[in-house]
């Protein structure tokens, strides 16, 4: 089991589903560090560090990012599509977190290499649970690579 603290990069654009995954990883007991983006260019200027996140002390690289597809400017199917291209940047895991249960959202998502697809429970009790559950597997359970050569 890793017991490193983790870089999580979640990209929401709901203040509640933001509030509710911050206290899901704490009550998860889960060592991690949780950055957050509210849009998709938010989410591309944190990966490359422009503008306001330039310095990489302060947006270091995620071992994980939680993926809203839903999202303002750029939608979160293009942030993964342009995630997953990178050689810099395709071993991150990528979880869709969303509230759709399109099978097309579902299809794209896994055709541009989303290593999961999950869809965010409604009733607060089963959100929490869930995201628990990633935190649980992704950070603890999961062993990644530590280089980046290939």
């Amino acid at each position: 089991m890793n017991s490193t603290a983790i870089e999580i990069l979640l990209v929401e654009d709901d203040p509640d589903d933001i509030e509710l995954t911050q206290k899901a990883l704490v009550s998860g007991n889960v060592i991690n560090n949780l950055h957050i983006v509210r849009d998709g260019q938010e989410a591309l200027d944190f990966l490359y560090r422009k503008g306001d996140y330039e310095d990489e002390k302060t947006s270091p690289r995620p071992g994980l990012i939680l993926l809203d597809i839903k999202l303002p400017k750029v939608d979160g199917t293009e942030v993964l599509k342009q995630i997953k291209s990178d050689p810099d940047l395709l071993r991150i895991p990528v979880v869709m977190l969303t509230t759709s249960k399109r099978e097309e959202d579902i299809f794209k998502s896994y055709s541009n290499h989303a290593n999961s697809y999950i869809e965010k429970p409604v009733a607060f009790e089963d959100f929490i649970s869930t995201i628990k559950g990633i935190g649980l597997y992704w950070l603890i359970t999961n062993t990644m690579p530590t280089r980046n050569d290939g």
